[in-house]
């Protein structure tokens, strides 16, 4: 996967909404700190699933583990917003954002970088990249494969 900061980069500055953290969300967002992409697997059904819980949302079991996910999908659906309404965000207008099937049977939201944001199209192939935040961590965002 691509990085959208050279290696040993320090601190950024915000300049976006920064999600904050959740105890069953820990784990993938120690893997972004090193751009991995990981997902949560039911160890008893061998769902993967998305977003991060403390339970498999297919079978309701505890038990799961973090596997290494390959960071390509399809788009399945996009919407360019004109203007950002997180005023955190200011200046980053207009984006595209939308939700990605990768390929481990899940579907995530995310923003597209590297296109203009009307150029991003239902059924196009995105790989996973990374914008850094302030405390170390990367968002995952999507670059449209040529």
């Amino acid at each position: 996967m691509s990085a959208t900061e050279p290696e040993g980069a320090g601190p950024v500055a915000a300049t976006r909404f920064e999600p904050g953290e959740s105890v069953a969300g820990a784990p993938f967002w120690a893997a972004t700190r090193e751009r991995r992409l990981v997902l949560p697997w039911c160890a008893a059904c061998e769902a993967p699933h998305w977003f991060p819980r403390e339970f498999c949302p297919s079978c309701l079991a505890p038990d799961l583990d973090w596997r290494e996910a390959s960071g390509r999908g399809l788009v399945h659906a996009v919407s360019v917003m004109p203007a950002p309404a997180n005023p955190s965000m200011a200046g980053r207008g207009p984006y595209a954002v939308g939700l990605v099937d990768l390929a481990e049977d899940v579907r995530m939201m995310s923003t597209f970088i590297g296109v203009a944001p009307d150029e991003v199209a239902v059924g196009q192939a995105v790989m996973a990249t990374w914008e850094p935040l302030t405390d170390g961590r990367h968002l995952v965002v999507f670059e449209v494969e040529p």
